[in-house]
């Protein structure tokens, strides 16, 4: 396993979760780390469900499992496969797709995808920590004939901004969103999720981040000069952002959850806390997510 990714081993993971049952007694710690509250009445105290680590509440009978609520809410096959999968996501360098999770795990390729799209749910962003010091801007389109590798099925491109956070001579951190236009309104909106009013921002001269200097004072627009010589870091970033869709996705159709895996990995290459653990809390964390509010 690579020092930039501090994370269990697939070694160290198979031997921490063995067994079926020692992936939902986790799943359980996690989900009452901070003790056991029953999500009807609110009540403190708790005996036995139907399964040995479910809790019945002993006021209102009410039973929760320690999916219940979660992203692994519903899941349909075994939890085991689940940890495996949501393992892969945090751990591979460039990702994984979900034709190579099946042919890992022996599950329908339909069926990773479909989680792998829950997965990719809790790896939005929080916006609780907003970009500070030294940012770059700037909006790309992704798909269509500009790269003929991506969407090549839905034929349409897709309009993205980006972010990046400098720091010293690297990228610590990298944002992006699909916006409608590359208007004001849109990149305004991005601008205020993801930057603090205090940062030293960069954008081209493009029309859209006019006027932004009232929510961000020290923004300055510069010509973007050809080839983005005076973007270097930040349509680097963009390339290899493109490289990776080209390798891994080959569409643009969920170009959003797209997006939220990249840069969820990009920004946690240095994190002290484990990956998989931290990716682990997400799931837990999030709300169950459908196939239907996936496809629409």
């Amino acid at each position: 396993m690579e020092a930039r990714f501090k994370s269990l081993s697939l070694f160290e993971f198979q031997e921490r979760y063995p067994t079926e049952d020692s992936c939902v007694k986790f799943l359980t710690e996690l989900k009452w780390s901070k003790g056991y509250s029953c999500i009807k009445c609110g009540h403190k105290h708790y005996c036995k469900g139907n399964h040995v680590e479910d809790r019945q509440c002993t006021r209102c009978r009410y039973i929760s499992s320690a999916t219940a609520g979660t992203l692994f809410h519903g899941c349909k096959f075994s939890i085991l496969k689940a940890f495996y999968i949501v393992y892969y996501l945090s751990t591979s360098k460039n990702g994984i797709s979900s034709t190579e999770l099946s042919r890992k795990l022996a599950l329908r390729q339909k069926t990773c995808w479909l989680f792998k799209q829950k997965v990719m749910k809790a790896m939005e962003s929080s916006r609780s920590f907003p970009m500070i010091g030294k940012v770059d801007v700037d909006e790309t389109y992704i798909g269509g004939q500009d790269d003929q590798a991506i969407g090549r099925n839905e034929g349409r491109k897709q309009i993205v901004v980006v972010s990046i956070e400098r720091k010293g001579k690297g990228v610590s951190r990298m944002y992006g969103r699909v916006i409608k236009t590359a208007g004001k309104k849109d990149l305004e909106c991005f601008m205020k999720d993801h930057i603090s009013p205090e940062a030293e921002v960069r954008t081209d001269k493009w029309a859209g981040y006019k006027g932004l200097e009232k929510e961000f004072p020290h923004l300055k627009r510069e010509k973007s000069e050809k080839k983005g010589k005076n973007f270097t870091d930040l349509h680097r970033c963009i390339m290899m952002l493109k490289a990776w869709l080209r390798g891994v996705h080959h569409s643009v159709k969920y170009l959003q959850a797209y997006l939220d895996e990249y840069t969820y990995r990009f920004n946690r290459h240095k994190m002290k806390e484990g990956i998989f653990e931290n990716l682990m809390n997400r799931m837990m964390q999030k709300p169950p997510y459908t196939y239907k509010m996936i496809i629409s």
